[in-house]
């Protein structure tokens, strides 16, 4: 198959930069597959798992959140807030952020903002666990 360039440089640095065969991630639009040859393409990330298919066909997830992507000429870069590759991810450490988030949650008289800042918690640690699988 195909290949193209892809460089992921987060606040931490250059977390990837070589050939790849797909990545597939969410945006603020839905999920996105970037295939070799993509038309040229920007957009803004959301919050979710990103698999990236390596040159020989491999995938590795990475919890993905926030950020900018764009496919210029063959050339795509994913700038995100948060990338962390799954096998980096601390399991026990997002699963004790889950339940603080839910037991937040359950509180009978949170207030909007609370309530939001809860929601996003849990998502972030969702992601977390389920980008490490």
């Amino acid at each position: 198959m195909a290949t193209f360039r892809l460089q992921v440089v987060s606040m931490d640095g250059l977390e990837f930069d070589g050939e790849v065969e797909r990545i597939k991630l969410r945006t603020i639009h839905g999920d996105l597959a970037i295939l070799a040859r993509h038309m040229n393409y920007v957009t803004a990330i959301g919050m979710g798992t990103a698999t990236v298919v390596m040159e020989d066909g491999t995938e590795r997830k990475a919890a993905c959140i926030g950020g900018m992507i764009s496919m210029m000429n063959n050339l795509c870069r994913v700038i995100p807030t948060t990338w962390e590759w799954g096998e980096d991810i601390d399991v026990v450490r997002a699963q004790k952020a889950k339940k603080r988030a839910e037991e937040r949650l359950a509180q009978a008289n949170l207030d909007e903002v609370a309530r939001v800042k809860a929601e996003a918690r849990l998502y972030r640690a969702l992601v977390r666990i389920n980008s490490a699988k």
